[in-house]
């Protein structure tokens, strides 16, 4: 579990804190008492997980700005001055990456090097976390769990531009700066609402109550609740705090074999939790274009160095996901509601814990 003692007062910068991922974690570094600061481009849907959840309330300071741009990524650096940068901004659907490629390469490598190079330049952090992604390696197809050892590649825009951005990463990593990168698997959790995302279209369908278009329902995917890997994220940024060395490396965040399930056996799932069900039927041929058959991650090394693992299990965080869209149905306050879920995360006790 994050160290609270580690993050009361500490100053964070965050970027893509407007995104899905960039929220949640945006919201748990304010639960633990974090001095915040976020740098993003614009909303990336409407709705908005960080517009819900009111975000920008706990926020310390916040910038609008392109992570292409070095003058504006170095005056955001140099006005937060972080201990710790975040690095979640990301051109991250696959089929926009076919559609806009060069886009997703300058988004996701250019301004990785750009965001790295201003935080050598205008700051002197002692922990750099850079998400990238678990399509970032060269899938032969066999379903083999990757390894963070394994060759790196991609043969779609996405793929390619985040194997690229973990060479780039690891390239500032031996001028210097002390970063980890992060290869998680497939998040699924409430505030999601990006175009051509599993969980973000069906519960779209559902509260509109319309059908959702099945892709791939036999594809494999290391399904997670999204808390599961930023927890590892913050749990190697705390290792970075405290100078292990051995922290600044690539590290996978999957889980349970178990949990690495098909995508019709998640629609399954949220069919029989929504209230009144969700009809399904199958997209168009060529739909899945880009998408690999099956995907698994390995993430042995975050089990035994970080003692991490995901508190929830596949079943648990669709639960949750379902639970969180009702209440957004129901008018509740967004924002009450996903903090309850990072506190009932925390509860949960870690698997091979008691």
């Amino acid at each position: 579990m994050p160290d609270r003692a580690v993050w009361e007062g500490r100053r964070v910068w965050l970027t893509g804190h407007t995104g899905f991922k960039g929220a949640w974690l945006a919201l748990w570094l304010q639960s633990l008492g974090a001095e915040v600061h976020g740098f993003s481009a614009d909303l990336v849907s409407e709705p908005s997980l960080y517009e819900l959840a009111a975000v920008a309330d706990g926020m310390a300071g916040e910038v609008r700005g392109d992570v292409r741009s070095k003058g504006e990524v170095r005056a955001a650096v140099a006005r937060a001055r972080p201990d710790v940068a975040f690095h979640l901004a990301a051109q991250a659907i696959v089929r926009r990456g076919l559609a806009k490629p060069v886009e997703t390469f300058m988004v996701n490598v250019a301004g990785t090097a750009k965001v790295l190079d201003a935080l050598r330049s205008e700051a002197a952090p002692a922990a750099v976390v850079v998400a990238t992604s678990d399509k970032c390696y060269r899938n032969d197809g066999s379903g083999t769990p990757f390894r963070e050892d394994d060759p790196l590649g991609g043969d779609d825009p996405y793929s390619a531009s985040k194997a690229a951005q973990e060479h780039a990463a690891g390239a500032f990593r031996a001028l210097g700066l002390p970063l980890a990168t992060m290869r998680a698997g497939n998040v699924i959790g409430g505030g999601d609402w990006a175009p051509d995302r599993l969980v973000a279209d069906c519960m779209r369908a559902a509260l509109a109550g319309a059908p959702v278009a099945l892709r791939a329902p036999d594809a494999v995917r290391p399904w997670q609740h999204v808390l599961g890997p930023l927890e590892g994220y913050l749990l190697v940024a705390e290792r970075l705090l405290a100078g292990d060395a051995d922290a600044a490396t690539a590290w996978n965040l999957g889980p349970a074999a178990d949990d690495a399930q098909p995508v019709g056996r998640v629609v399954e799932r949220i069919a029989t939790r929504w209230p009144g069900g969700l009809e399904v039927h199958a997209a168009t041929d060529g739909a899945a274009a880009g998408e690999p058959p099956v995907l698994r991650l390995d993430a042995t090394r975050a089990r035994t160095r970080l003692g991490w693992a995901p508190r929830w299990d596949l079943d648990a965080a669709v639960d949750a996901t379902v639970a969180w869209y009702a209440a957004f149905r129901d008018g509740a306050d967004m924002r009450e509601r996903t903090l309850e879920q990072i506190a009932a995360y925390e509860r949960t006790a870690a698997p091979g814990t008691v």
